[in-house]
């Protein structure tokens, strides 16, 4: 982890727009890709435990760029305009910070240089491509560990450990900190200032979900912070809600175009909870995870939401229909793109319900989708599932609908 001095400094006060590199901040550079209105055709391409990308921690440098190349032409082959990259997946990074250390899954050590620039890379070569390259970040989570000395020894979590909650076996930084919440902004803005990316993307980990009857261990910020609140829920909610617009606000701020989309998860609230939720009896991200998703929306804190609707069509307690047209109504008369996470990793596979086991169940999801005008495009999880594409479903979904 580079020290934090002129070098953060440049960063988040400069004005201008900088490509960091193994020797620190180089040429200005702007992207080839101006934001769109178009519709959306993406995948994710995740990095956390290696899942995608590297396909293993401490390849040499010239394998790990050539597999993220093709990451990018296996978007490119299947007619995809975006790609969307996790830089930062448990508080460590894909780019040479100032903030925290270097993220393990390139080298196997935490912290250590892995001799090359992977986001600078990955933005340079989507953008060849004529590929949005959007910069994916987990907010909260630290570890899938709970112990913090496996921690960079300069990590923000060994030098503040009153930032960090241990739960159900996992370290995170506590939500209810201001001083959280500025350092989770300040990451993103390092990555916003830094880079000519197209978008800051969130995925759907906020507040742990509590289960086994054990509590999420915050009294202390509850107890400092939380005046006002009529309860506990409604206060964790207020520090998503809080972080959410203020990170919008910044992102927005660092230039024009740049946007700030969130993927939560598919459920909001269950009608029988709230009569403005989906009929549905499913998990939801506003009592589970204290993730206000529609707020998010209906305020246009965000610029566009990917709810991951993984889902068949029919499903009993969350059909794919039903979901997505609760979401397009959500967006309706908003100025937020609506875009559906799709379920690829579901098909063919084994436990999942018939329907997952038919090629045509993604195509039927598009087509179904494209019948309501407010939804603007689809992202797939993950990438790897896109190339493994099983029962030739995600071929048959592109050949049928990504002309």
């Amino acid at each position: 982890m580079a020290t934090v001095g002129a070098l953060g400094a440049a960063l988040l006060g400069g004005a201008g727009l900088w490509r960091l590199g193994p020797q620190g901040a180089v040429a200005a550079t702007r992207s080839a890709v101006p934001p769109s209105g178009e519709e959306m055709r993406g995948t994710w391409v995740a990095t956390t435990g290696n899942l995608n990308w590297p396909s293993r921690p401490g390849l040499p440098v010239e394998e790990q760029r050539a597999e993220l190349d093709a990451w990018l032409d296996l978007a490119v082959r299947h007619r995809m305009n975006t790609v969307v990259l996790q830089v930062r997946a448990n508080a460590d990074t894909l780019w040479p910070s100032a903030l925290e250390p270097w993220s393990a899954v390139l080298t196997g050590t935490q912290g250590q240089d892995p001799g090359w620039d992977p986001l600078g890379h990955a933005v340079e070569q989507a953008h060849a491509r004529g590929l949005e390259l959007h910069a994916w970040f987990n907010p909260y989570r630290i570890a899938a560990h709970d112990d913090p000395d496996r921690l960079a020894e300069d990590h923000p979590a060994r030098l503040h450990p009153e930032w960090v909650i241990a739960y159900q076996g996992k370290l995170y930084y506590d939500p209810g900190r201001p001083e959280v919440q500025r350092h989770v902004r300040d990451v993103v803005l390092e990555v916003a200032h830094a880079y000519p990316v197209d978008a800051v993307h969130w995925d759907d980990y906020f507040y742990p979900q509590e289960t086994g009857g054990v509590p999420f261990g915050d009294d202390a910020s509850w107890e400092s912070h939380g005046q006002g609140f009529e309860d506990r829920a409604a206060w964790r909610r207020d520090n998503v809600n809080t972080l959410v617009r203020e990170t919008g606000r910044e992102v927005r701020a660092v230039r024009e175009g740049l946007r700030f989309g969130i993927s939560p998860s598919g459920v909001w609230r269950n009608a029988s909870a709230d009569p403005r939720g989906s009929d549905t009896q499913a998990f939801a991200s506003y009592d589970d995870l204290h993730a206000d998703s529609r707020r998010w929306v209906r305020k246009e804190w965000i610029d566009y939401v990917v709810p991951q609707v993984y889902w068949e069509i029919g499903h009993s307690a969350a059909d794919y229909d039903t979901v997505v047209r609760w979401w397009a109504e959500q967006v309706r008369d908003t100025s937020v793109q609506l875009a559906i996470g799709e379920a690829v990793y579901k098909v063919g596979a084994a436990g999942q319900p018939a329907a997952w086991h038919d090629a045509g169940e993604l195509s039927r999801h598009l087509e179904l989708a494209g019948t309501l005008a407010e939804v603007r495009g689809h992202v797939l999880f993950s990438a790897g599932d896109v190339r493994r594409d099983p029962l030739g479903a995600v071929t048959r979904m592109v050949d049928e609908h990504w002309s």
